[in-house]
């Protein structure tokens, strides 16, 4: 990572790369985490072309060029930067699950870049436990015109809106209604009102979480399934070995046979 100066940008290098995860050769980089490092330029993240999983929350990234390379892309933590121009993520084809809390997205508009993504499941631009959001969701509507813009959605901003659970997070979310609606209400008597309804799940509940089996467990699999062909190919080899041994052993001729 490049720092000159005071002020000046901080940049992404191979030797970050290299040091952060241990990797010789950045195409080998699956998992990659640069979280909170007022970062300002993303500098050669782009040959990191086989990378899946991705966290750069907490820095000052305003341009995204870079990441149009990644096409295996499946998992984008973005929170918390400067972003207003979306268009390079149009090219991560695999993008599943894309946080761009506490940005300066203001229109949908500037999302209208990500429709082609087919497999973009999970989208988040709001995130109250961390006080994080965009100008967008000042909109009381814009979650609707994200589902109407995304159809493939299953939970925008870690709620879910589609698949299984969703029936049952929308019925809460009801009754978090109705109970507001109760505390709020005038209905004299001298009765103390409710108390404000609280969630009744924390924060984050809903959000979709990475597969446990990534592709680095994926290869460390094959890693071990291969090691162990291997060793019965040689035991197989060894078993052949004795028997042929045997075999020569039993059809030598009885030395006390020989006449002298």
């Amino acid at each position: 990572m490049e720092k000159g100066e005071e002020g000046e940008a901080v940049r992404i290098t191979a030797q970050l790369l290299k040091a952060k995860t241990g990797e010789f050769d950045l195409e080998s980089i699956l998992l990659l985490k640069l979280q909170g490092l007022g970062i300002t330029d993303l500098g050669c993240l782009g040959d990191c072309t086989n990378l899946e999983w991705l966290d750069l929350s907490g820095n000052a990234i305003s341009y995204l060029g870079p990441l149009a390379s990644l096409r295996a892309l499946t998992v984008l933590n973005l929170s918390g930067n400067c972003l207003c121009s979306l268009e390079p993520l149009s090219a991560c084809e695999s993008l599943q699950t894309l946080n761009l809390a506490g940005n300066l997205v203001s229109s949908l508009q500037q999302l209208q870049c990500l429709a082609g993504l087919r497999q973009l499941e999970n989208l988040r631009l709001r995130d109250p436990a961390g006080r994080l959001s965009n100008p967008v969701c000042a909109s009381p509507a814009y979650r609707g015109a994200l589902g109407e813009m995304f159809p493939g959605l299953k939970v925008i901003d870690g709620e879910r809106v589609s698949g299984r659970g969703s029936e049952f997070y929308q019925l809460c979310k009801d009754l978090d209604n109705s109970l507001k609606r109760c505390a709020g209400g005038g209905g004299g008597g001298g009765a103390e009102p409710p108390s404000t309804a609280q969630p009744w799940v924390q924060e984050g509940y809903w959000a979709v979480r990475p597969p446990r089996r990534s592709s680095i467990i994926e290869e460390a699999y094959k890693q071990f399934h291969d090691v162990l062909q291997e060793c019965r190919e040689l035991g197989k080899k060894a078993d052949d070995a004795i028997a042929q041994a045997e075999r020569a052993l039993s059809l030598r001729p009885d030395p006390s046979s020989f006449v002298f």
